[in-house]
């Protein structure tokens, strides 16, 4: 999946001039040495630099590669490292991809595709075989001509520009790579993980819409021990409270008839996460989730447990106090950490926050310059929802599933391959009756 690229000496040097100066020291000091002290130099052979270039690979256990362009002939994933012997169909992947679809309601853009997918390959007689699986959704409803004047006008905040200083040419219709239409392959993928995840440890993840624009949820509204997919999908803008979500709509309704486009933020909960996943330094469990939505289109902010409203306070009004439950478990009463310590897991229920920044096309006159550097007058066309966080629910809830699932397999192989120590370690699997007790204990 990665492409590797041979470079020439740095410089310009040859190899001849990059060893001479080694050479006139090997030559000094074969001059200065006694019978009693010898200096066994020998040459040096240059290697060619390898460069890895790729970018569309996530995970190091569970491994996923997306590829596709929007008005292509299809996008999709290949998943490698998927247990075997798992159940494992197309239905098991298409309810996401559905919640994940264009043309769903009036507030997202109105592209019809039904998003089938087909699994092509690592599932026999309905089971995983721990192969490779590849997972294709065709494309059936491009226009690619509504996006001729982007092959020669860059569009505002959009990564036409970028595109183009990296690669020097880009896929131009709806674009590329760097459109929503990517993250069907996450999506697909993500329906994998959570099923490994709830089958094994009995994690769930679950995603809503806690913000559109000036419309703010209170946190206080929805009972996180409690909270059901049913709630989430009850309404076109994935907020589990009714009020704030009939607020939502008014709000999107507003600028889509104006040809504007607005925000929000997308609230995602983990619960019964098994503890101890995660790992110091570089790899804590927060800095995985940040990188997996951050990598999502349009995500500009990341918050996790108290995040930014965590300044305002005195670290004994942050801190969370330990206690022992009546399991005489080890809890905190309270969750600002948001689930983990150190970057590691701790069992209580994870949530965090992302930022979508206003969908960058829109069909209002804006100015912008040509590839050939002219300033233009642009008024781009296409298809693009006013508001990307109703759709954007079962794209987060995706890319914090592939990381949990990815550090579950990094932690039971470097901490579970010999019997735990039972005095201070928990085991990975919650049972079905453990975690309805801690439902009915905050509901």
């Amino acid at each position: 999946m990665a492409s590797s690229l041979s470079s020439k000496p740095f410089l310009g040097a040859s190899r001849t001039d990059g060893l001479s100066g080694l050479c006139s020291i090997s030559s000094d000091l074969r001059n200065l040495s006694s019978p009693s002290v010898q200096f066994l130099i020998r040459p040096r052979t240059l290697r060619k630099l390898q460069v890895q270039a790729a970018g569309n690979t996530y995970g190091n256990f569970f491994r996923v590669t997306t590829f596709g362009e929007s008005h292509g002939g299809g996008v999709g994933c290949v998943i490698d490292g998927c247990p075997p012997r798992m159940p494992l169909s197309e239905a098991d992947l298409q309810g996401d991809l559905d919640r994940r679809r264009p043309g769903q309601s009036r507030i997202t853009t109105p592209r019809k595709e039904t998003d089938t997918c087909r699994i092509l390959s690592g599932v026999h007689e309905g089971v995983t075989t721990g192969t490779p699986i590849l997972v294709l959704v065709p494309n059936t409803d491009q226009r690619g001509r509504d996006y001729d004047e982007m092959s020669i006008a860059y569009r505002p905040s959009h990564a036409d520009r970028t595109y183009d200083l990296k690669y020097g040419v880009r896929s131009v219709q709806g674009g590329g790579r760097s459109s929503a239409r990517e993250t069907i392959g996450r999506v697909a993928a993500g329906a994998v993980a959570k099923k490994i995840l709830k089958a094994f440890s009995g994690t769930e993840v679950l995603a809503y819409v806690s913000q559109v624009h000036k419309v703010v949820l209170p946190e206080e509204s929805v009972n996180h021990y409690t909270l059901a997919l049913d709630q989430v999908e009850s309404n076109i803008v994935r907020c589990p409270d009714t009020e704030y979500a009939e607020k939502m709509i008014a709000a999107i309704d507003a600028v889509r008839v104006k040809g504007e486009s607005i925000g929000g933020v997308v609230t995602c909960i983990v619960r019964n996460c098994p503890p101890g996943l995660g790992s110091p330094v570089f790899d804590k469990l927060e800095a995985e989730f940040a990188k997996a939505v951050l990598s999502l289109p349009a995500t500009k902010g990341f918050e996790f447990g108290s995040g930014f409203a965590g300044t305002f306070l005195t670290g004994s009004e942050h801190n969370d106090e330990f206690y022992l439950d009546e399991q005489g478990k080890i809890r905190t009463k309270t969750n600002r950490s948001g689930g983990t310590q150190g970057g590691i897991s701790n069992g209580e229920i994870i949530n965090m926050r992302i930022a979508f920044k206003p969908t960058a096309t829109i069909s209002k006159k804006q100015n912008t310059v040509t590839r050939d550097k002219h300033e233009i007058e642009l008024i781009a066309r296409g298809r693009h929802d006013p508001c990307v966080v109703p759709r954007a629910v079962p794209m987060v809830e995706a890319t914090i599933a592939l990381a949990l699932v990815d550090q579950l397999m990094a932690h039971y192989a470097q901490c579970h391959m010999f019997p735990i120590n039972p005095e201070l370690q928990e085991p990975l699997r919650v049972t079905e009756v453990e975690a309805a007790e801690e439902a009915a204990l905050h509901s």
